[in-house]
């Protein structure tokens, strides 16, 4: 379980860095004409089967009908067909997606958002986290500026989702606009590291911290089961002198003990969120205490204590707690390697190894 976790939050720091020095797509200002002009005329593969046009701001472009993602996805997943399947983006991360946007919804409706649609939206995103919906976020972990067209794709599906729930048109934009509504009051600068966040927190408390616990009692066991067995220590593969097996595998429940500890170091700062900083940390175009409102939404789904990071500045421009979590479960990986590499000389044999210990075939 530490190794699928410890996959799952490089890859989401990896696009969000390599983000940082290339441009979104959405930034079209930032583009020379011309630039424009040759994205906005690439021919686009058709997708097999039924289709529909949706448009966006490059345009019209053809979706597979049974599809709830659209226009901006649908690019993505040409311009950016880089390490599919293998290098999508992970499930947990489009889960913490469906509870932000949950979330957002909820507290968009305190500020006036149509309860309709707020309700629609809510009922999309449950599906979202049910992982009903998993076969619509196809994109890869490779993509341009801060994870933009991840923001979109939930935007997008949760959008259609909610369009069908109220008895619209596939396709439209009406009555759930991806981005007047779903969006509202966000931007993909500070709702991806906030799902970046409440993923990594999701996984550590649900998969990670419970296979630590009976890991450290599995082996705390084991110690105290061999405390009177006496062995030879050694240093560099040498005898040395007598010790218990029961101490040496002291050792190992220690180790565990304290990669749980590492772990809940980072925590509190995994804890803190960017939701309300929207674009560049000011939170324009949000009311006041959004971001506030929004993390005690996610504590109230979660049962995690989130929070309103203190400054969105460096909630946004940053991302230090991630880069301090992985070295964390570098080390926890570390750690278990060091534990399997001994037991594993201390079961060689059994004529001509050390054969103290007899592992199960």
């Amino acid at each position: 379980m530490a190794t699928n976790l410890y996959r799952v939050l490089p890859a989401c720091s990896r696009a969000i860095l390599k983000g940082h020095i290339r441009m979104s797509l959405s930034a079209t200002s930032c583009f020379h004409p011309s630039m424009i002009t040759r994205m906005h005329h690439h021919e686009v593969p058709v997708p097999a089967g039924e289709t529909r046009t949706e448009s966006d701001t490059f345009g019209p472009i053809k979706v597979s009908a049974s599809s709830y993602y659209g226009a901006q996805t649908a690019r993505s997943m040409h311009h950016f067909n880089i390490g599919i399947p293998t290098d999508r983006m992970p499930l947990p991360l489009i889960e913490a997606f469906g509870l932000l946007k949950k979330a957002c919804a909820k507290v968009n409706k305190q500020f006036g958002l149509d309860t309709k649609v707020s309700d629609a939206i809510a009922q999309a995103c449950d599906e979202v986290i049910a992982g009903k919906l998993n076969d619509h976020f196809p994109l890869s972990v490779w993509q341009t500026g801060s994870g933009t067209q991840s923001n979109m794709n939930v935007n997008e599906v949760v959008s259609k989702r909610a369009i069908q729930i109220l008895g619209g048109t596939m396709g439209s934009k009406k009555p759930v606009h991806p981005n007047d509504h779903v969006n509202k009051s966000q931007s993909s600068n500070d709702t991806f590291p906030t799902a970046m966040h409440i993923a990594a927190a999701l996984e550590l408390n649900r998969r990670l911290h419970p296979a630590l616990k009976d890991l450290h009692t599995a082996l705390k066991k084991k110690s105290e089961e061999f405390a009177s067995i006496y062995k030879i220590g050694r240093t560099h593969l040498q005898d040395a002198v007598p010790m218990t097996l029961g101490q040496e595998f002291s050792g190992y429940t220690h180790q565990v003990a304290m990669s749980i500890e590492r772990l809940k170091t980072c925590e509190p700062r995994l804890y803190e969120l960017a939701i309300g900083g929207t674009a560049v940390g000011t939170g324009i175009n949000t009311p006041k205490g959004f971001g506030k409102f929004v993390a005690q939404t996610l504590h109230d789904l979660t049962k995690l204590p989130f929070v309103d990071a203190p400054n969105k500045f460096e909630a946004l421009a940053t991302h230090d707690t991630m880069v301090e979590l992985s070295g964390a479960l570098n080390t926890v990986a570390v750690s278990f390697m060091k534990i399997a590499n001994d037991i594993r000389l201390l079961g060689s044999g059994p004529r001509c190894g050390i054969g103290e210990l007899v592992l199960p075939e």
